[in-house]
């Protein structure tokens, strides 16, 4: 341990990322003290590693963190993540700031200052790479001062900013590859809340808790898209048909448009969200290379509406895994199945019962005979603690049914999956 260089050391504390361990640790000998003064790059202050914190007054807590930043040099990954804080001085958040901010190429940070800072200006301009922002207010981006030359990605959680500021610091950002803004308190300049964001770099997106009337995003690199639990009239995505995933889930949207090129798409998920399906087919129809494919829990907009396999099998013949669940009707499971269409490329079905009954069976087992090549069935279930006698006769024949089913099909693994 003492031929270790001085340089490895400060990497093994490095790796311990927590603020607290890195100090017991530096304890060892002066060596270790060395390596924590001069060769530490990254320090984490986590409620949550350590519960303590949550104990400790808020004046306390700032000199704790404020000689512990001070006494290292180089510091490249900081992160003050404190979920019972409310609010910290600004005094010393801006003095870790501007301590750290020549080497800091990561900050994660979740608290609250009294009174607010901007911490986009102590962070701009330098080597931040990654940014990661909660519970904080920003105002008055001004994208040819505060620029941000290396950030490749920008989390913005429970963040107080205003559309044009949100839109500014896009802008500001040349290099950014990965966006996250989660549960954003938006302030719109009209009364009608529309929001455009662009960004030629951007190639992942996830947009979480939100509630517009107008989304607009123009990205022409972008890859993966994901909205979850949002509330929008109209999402439009404007791009140049480089997106592969898109994933949307319990998501309220009366017009989605991802663009007319959606030749590269790879993997579609979609959960607990109102469907129009001739339209949504009609949407992601063109994307031959599609090779995951997830319906969960869908409603169809129109009760004469449902997915029609035949045109699945036909758009979308490299798909290798298919996932189902929602409402069947026996005049839409029959028509579901009729035709010779082959799935010959599933290797995994996943189907799931809204309300388990025969049909659900039937459907099984036809989907079953369409794929020749299937290797693992997976079947997903919601069974109610208190089950009447009917239920449990349904359930008990359903498992018969699929015991007798999988006798032909020795060569696929089943699976059962029941809440």
């Amino acid at each position: 341990m003492e031929h270790l260089p001085v340089e490895v050391i400060g990497n093994i504390l490095s790796c311990l990322g927590a603020a607290r361990d890195v100090v017991i640790a530096s304890a060892t000998c002066r060596k270790w003290r060395e390596a924590w003064r001069s060769h530490l790059h990254t320090l984490s202050f986590n409620s949550k590693h350590w519960p303590v914190y949550d104990d400790i007054s808020t004046s306390r807590l700032e000199i704790i963190i404020t000689q512990t930043i001070f006494q290292t040099t180089g510091l490249q990954s900081l992160s003050i993540v404190m979920d019972e804080v409310d609010e910290f001085s600004a005094a010393p958040v801006i003095a870790w700031l501007m301590y750290t901010r020549e080497t800091l190429r990561y900050l994660n940070y979740n608290v609250r200052t009294n009174p607010n800072i901007n911490i986009l200006d102590k962070c701009s301009r330098q080597k931040l790479e990654e940014l990661v922002l909660a519970y904080n207010t920003i105002t008055g981006v001004e994208p040819s001062y505060q620029r941000f030359p290396c950030l490749r990605s920008l989390s913005l959680s429970h963040v107080s900013i205003s559309a044009l500021d949100l839109s500014l610091l896009l802008t500001a950002c040349p290099k950014v590859e990965v966006l996250s803004l989660i549960s954003l308190d938006i302030a719109m300049a009209d009364a009608q809340a529309t929001m455009e964001l662009i960004s030629p770099s951007l190639k992942d997106a996830c947009v979480q808790g939100i509630s517009l009337d107008k989304f607009i995003l123009e990205a022409d690199s972008l890859e993966k898209l994901q909205l979850k639990d949002c509330t929008l009239d109209v999402f439009e995505l404007v791009g140049k048909g480089t997106l592969r995933i898109l994933k949307i889930n319990d998501v309220s949207v009366i017009h989605l448009d991802i663009g007319e090129s959606t030749d590269n798409l790879e993997v579609v998920d979609v959960s607990n969200f109102t469907i129009m399906w001739a339209k949504f087919h009609h949407m992601i129809s063109k994307s031959a290379r599609l090779r995951r494919f997830r319906l969960w829990g869908v409603v169809f907009d129109d009760d004469e509406e449902l997915v029609d396999m035949e045109a699945v099998s036909a758009c979308f013949p490299l798909l290798r895994h298919l996932s189902l669940s929602y409402d069947l009707r026996e005049e839409a499971l029959q028509y579901c199945l009729q035709g010779s269409f082959q799935l010959v490329n599933v290797v995994v079905l996943e189907l799931g019962w809204v309300v388990i009954n025969d049909l659900f069976s039937h459907w099984v087992a036809g989907l079953l005979e369409r794929c020749p090549n299937l290797r693992k069935l997976v079947i997903h279930g919601v069974v109610s603690e208190a089950k009447s006698p009917e239920e449990c006769h349904m359930l008990a024949n359903f498992t018969a049914s699929i015991v007798r089913l999988m006798r032909k099909y020795l060569h696929v693994e089943v699976e059962f999956e029941y809440e």
